[in-house]
C-alpha cells in the first residue's frame, strides 16, 4: 500500500474531532476526483447523505457534470476546475487545494463503493435519530390540540423509514443492539394523572357494569401501582359476577395484600367513593396518558440506539422495530376505546314457507269414504 499523508483537516465547518464517516466521505470524494469513471460504481447516494455540507456540494457537482475522458483527465485539471466552480455557489469555502488534499488522503480509489456504503449507513443512523427525537418531542408536547393523533402520525413516519432502510441494508448475524437503554418510565405521575385515575376507580365502583366493555384498559396503563391493583380488584369482581361497591372492593383489596403497606381501610373506601362522570371517559384519559408515555419511552429507546455508533444499520433496524412493536399493542387498545362498536348486523330471515293445508279430498277418496 503506498504511503499516504495524514488526512487533511479542512476548515469547512467540521468538528474538532471528526467522526469516522468524515474520513469515509473524504476518501470517497478523493477516489472520484482522481478517477471520475468510478462514478458509475456508486449507487443510491445523494448529496444529503453526506454529513459535511461541502462534501455534499462536491458530490452533486460531480454527478451533474459529464465525466472526462481518462486520458484527458490525467493530463489536464479542467474537470477538477469545473467541479469546483459548480460546487462553490453551494459551498463558498471550497478551494482548489482542498480538492487536491482529498485526492491525497484517499487510501485506495477502488474502494470507493465501500466508502459510499459507510456514508449511506451513517446517514441512516443520523436520520433515524432525527425521527426518534421528533417522536419524543411530539409525545411530550402538551400544546398540541390532538397530541395522540400527532404522535401516531410521527410513529408511522418512523415505521415507514425503517421499512425503507430494511430494503437498503442486508441482514447481519448480530441483529440486536447491545446498547443499554433507559428503563421505561412508570408514567407521568403528575397531579392530573393521579386525580384522573382516582376518579376512574370511584366511577367504576359506582357503575361496574360498564367495565365489561373496557377490556382495552390494562393495569399497566396506570401511573400508581396502588391504582393498578385496585383496577384489578374491580375487574375481578365484575368478571366473576360478584357485587361491586366500596366494601366489596375493600375486601378484595385485603386479599391482594394492599392493606399490608399501611393503607387504612377508611382511606381506601374514601378513594373509591367519589364518582364523577362515566368510567369510559376517565378510562380514555388514563389510556391516552399511557399511550403518550409509551411513545416517549419508545422514542427515547430508539434515540439511545441511534446515538451508539457501535450499532450496525441492521441492528438499528431490528432494535427500533421491536421498540415500535411495544407501542403498536397499546395503540390497538386505544383505537378500540375510541372507535364506536360496529352495529350488529343480523342476516335477514328467509321468508317462511306456507303451511300445508289439509289434503284435498279427491273424487276417488270420496267414493271410498262412501
Amino acid at each position: 500500500m503506498p504511503h499516504r499523508p495524514v488526512p487533511y483537516e479542512d476548515d469547512l465547518d467540521i468538528a474538532q474531532t471528526p467522526q469516522p464517516v468524515h474520513y469515509a466521505e473524504q476518501s470517497l470524494l478523493g477516489a472520484l476526483l482522481l478517477e471520475p469513471d468510478r462514478l458509475d460504481d456508486i449507487e443510491a447516494l445523494e448529496a444529503g447523505h453526506f454529513s459535511n455540507h461541502a462534501h455534499g456540494a462536491l458530490w452533486q457537482a460531480m454527478r451533474e457534470l459529464p465525466p472526462p475522458e481518462p486520458d484527458t483527465h490525467r493530463s489536464s485539471p479542467a474537470w477538477l476546475n469545473a467541479v469546483l466552480e459548480a460546487a462553490r455557489p453551494h459551498a463558498p469555502g471550497l478551494t482548489a487545494s482542498y480538492l487536491h488534499a482529498l485526492i491525497q488522503v484517499c487510501p485506495w480509489p477502488e474502494h470507493a463503493p465501500a466508502y459510499a456504503r459507510i456514508v449511506r449507513a451513517d446517514h441512516a443512523r443520523r436520520t433515524l435519530l432525527m425521527h426518534a427525537e421528533r417522536l419524543v418531542q411530539t409525545a411530550t408536547d402538551s400544546t398540541l390540540p390532538n397530541p395522540v393523533a400527532a404522535t401516531l402520525v410521527q410513529a408511522d413516519t418512523l415505521g415507514r423509514f425503517l421499512e425503507r432502510l430494511a430494503g437498503q441494508f442486508a441482514s447481519h448475524p448480530r441483529s440486536l443492539p447491545r446498547t443499554v437503554t433507559p428503563a421505561p418510565r412508570a408514567g407521568h405521575r403528575g397531579e392530573d394523572a393521579v386525580d384522573e385515575e382516582r376518579l376512574l376507580l370511584s366511577t367504576a365502583t359506582a357503575h361496574p357494569a360498564e367495565l365489561k366493555g373496557m377490556r382495552w384498559l390494562q393495569p399497566d396503563d396506570f401511573t400508581l401501582p396502588l391504582h393498578a391493583a385496585l383496577w384489578q380488584c374491580l375487574t375481578t369482581l365484575v368478571h366473576s359476577g360478584q357485587p361491586v361497591d366500596s366494601v366489596t372492593v375493600l375486601w378484595e383489596a385485603q386479599h391482594r395484600g394492599l392493606l399490608a403497606d399501611g393503607l387504612e381501610p377508611r382511606d381506601l373506601i374514601d378513594l373509591v367513593s367519589m364518582p364523577v362522570g362515566s368510567p369510559e371517559y376517565w378510562g380514555e384519559r388514563v389510556l391516552r396518558r399511557a399511550l403518550l408515555a409509551r411513545a416517549s419511552d419508545v422514542g427515547t429507546r430508539i434515540t439511545t440506539y441511534a446515538q451508539d455508533p457501535a450499532n450496525t444499520p441492521h441492528q438499528l433496524i431490528t432494535g427500533s422495530r421491536r421498540a415500535l412493536a411495544d407501542l403498536t399493542t397499546l395503540r390497538t387498545r386505544w383505537h378500540r376505546s375510541t372507535s364506536p362498536a360496529p352495529p350488529i348486523t343480523r342476516a335477514p330471515r328467509s321468508p317462511a314457507a306456507p303451511r300445508a293445508g289439509p289434503p284435498r279430498a279427491t273424487a276417488s277418496s270420496a267414493r271410498t269414504l262412501r
